[in-house]
């Protein structure tokens, strides 16, 4: 009763965010408290490496509000999650401190070895975690604001937008591959030690970082269906069907997408972030436009336009990555365009779209079937209830009321 009443008709949305917030506690206690001898046991490298793939569920999630619900099909997004994880990792590369290779007590190892002088500039304030917070969520978020400002505002759309997100991807692959830009270059940051005073190593941060991985996105889950089942949203949607009808109707599309590109950017910024220290490393490769791409495989295969769809698919996709790395690893390239093909043509509504209108046929048939036992027409109800709404009026399906003689 609860349950429905909050969420409405979608139980889903109440179901998923209970499943986290259970699993942010029960995985840490499975992680800790149980001997490893113990069949309920949950090993550390699982707990680490199922946080990596919540933090990719949020990904997915960031890109399905935009691609989902407003049309646009961003394959930069990889950026945005990319510059989360690197103000992270400047964050975990100040607080190495003297313990790094070179000793060193203010520049990183990198640093020393390319004969930096002095920190630069713009690595100043992160040897603060509330500095880094803040930057992991205006970063990604100003970029997305000043891209999104001049695209929308020059009715950039389909497929040229999509270019030219991947572009932007690409450039900042090139830029940050150097070294003279001053974040490690090719090999990026790395040697993690802490994080607000704890070891990364530890079995007792991995688990924290897993239960900080599910909360975030069991609160994004909640926020994305509260912008998506608001006013707003049902504008948002509106602009993804028909965004000329709605400029004529006097509505600013191009403001109602920066801003769910823009909130878009900082979930995935956020994913970054959670990312970085369970993983250990974060380098330019993560600005690969591959990586986008594939973050648009986990949303096309779990259903897009969802909310849970996309955490579903980037889940079980990502599982399966790591079954085929590690038992087929010369195949996975193959297997990841086949699911991709397969999907187009077999399920194009993903998982979840799939179920749904399995489930809405199956309701329309038990329907009817009761009707028939009944003797009745199956339209019958509806039109006695749109004339019991609205007396004088009939539903557009039925016969039109005869006058009363």
């Amino acid at each position: 009763m609860i349950t429905q009443r909050f969420f409405g008709a979608d139980r889903r949305i109440a179901i998923t965010i209970f499943i986290l917030l259970a699993a942010a506690i029960v995985v840490p206690v499975l992680n800790l408290a149980v001997s490893p001898a113990s069949a309920f046991y949950i090993p550390s490298y699982m707990v680490a490496l199922t946080g990596k793939y919540l933090s990719y569920a949020l990904l997915a999630l960031a890109l399905d509000l935009v691609w989902g619900y407003c049309g646009i099909l961003s394959l930069g997004h990889g950026a945005f999650f990319a510059l989360g994880g690197y103000a992270m990792g400047m964050y975990l590369m100040r607080q190495i401190g003297s313990r790094g290779v070179y000793g060193n007590p203010i520049l990183p190892d990198f640093m020393v070895f390319l004969n930096y002088k002095e920190l630069p500039w713009f690595w100043t304030g992160f040897d603060h975690f509330w500095f880094a917070a803040l930057m992991v969520l205006a970063v990604p978020g100003l970029l997305a604001f000043i891209f999104g400002w001049f695209a929308f505002r020059s009715r950039v759309t389909g497929v040229y937008l999509s270019i030219i997100t991947q572009a932007m991807t690409y450039a900042l692959l090139l830029a940050f591959f150097r070294n003279d830009m001053g974040f490690g270059g090719n090999n990026g940051l790395t040697d993690f030690k802490d994080i607000l005073g704890f070891n990364v190593q530890a079995d007792a941060t991995r688990s924290a970082l897993f239960a900080a991985s599910a909360v975030t996105l069991a609160l994004a889950v909640f926020l994305t269906w509260a912008i998506v089942g608001s006013k707003y949203g049902k504008l948002l949607m509106a602009v993804r069907d028909a965004e000329s009808r709605t400029r004529f109707l006097g509505w600013r599309a191009e403001n109602v997408k920066l801003f769910a590109f823009t909130v878009s950017a900082v979930m995935a910024g956020i994913a970054g972030a959670l990312y970085v220290p369970q993983v250990g490393i974060i380098n330019p490769g993560e600005f690969d436009p591959a990586n986008s791409i594939e973050v648009v495989i986990w949303t096309a295969v779990g259903g897009r336009g969802t909310i849970v769809g996309p955490i579903i698919g980037a889940l079980l996709v990502n599982a399966g990555k790591s079954w085929f790395t590690g038992m087929l690893p010369e195949y996975w390239l193959f297997a990841l365009g086949g699911l991709f093909v397969a999907v187009t043509l077999l399920l194009p509504k993903g998982i979840v779209g799939m179920w749904d209108s399995w489930r809405g046929n199956a309701r329309a048939m038990r329907a009817a079937s009761v009707a028939a036992e009944a003797g009745i027409d199956a339209e019958e109800p509806k039109i006695v209830r749109s004339a019991a709404t609205a007396p004088g009026t009939w539903s557009a399906s039925g016969p039109e009321p005869q006058p009363a003689e």
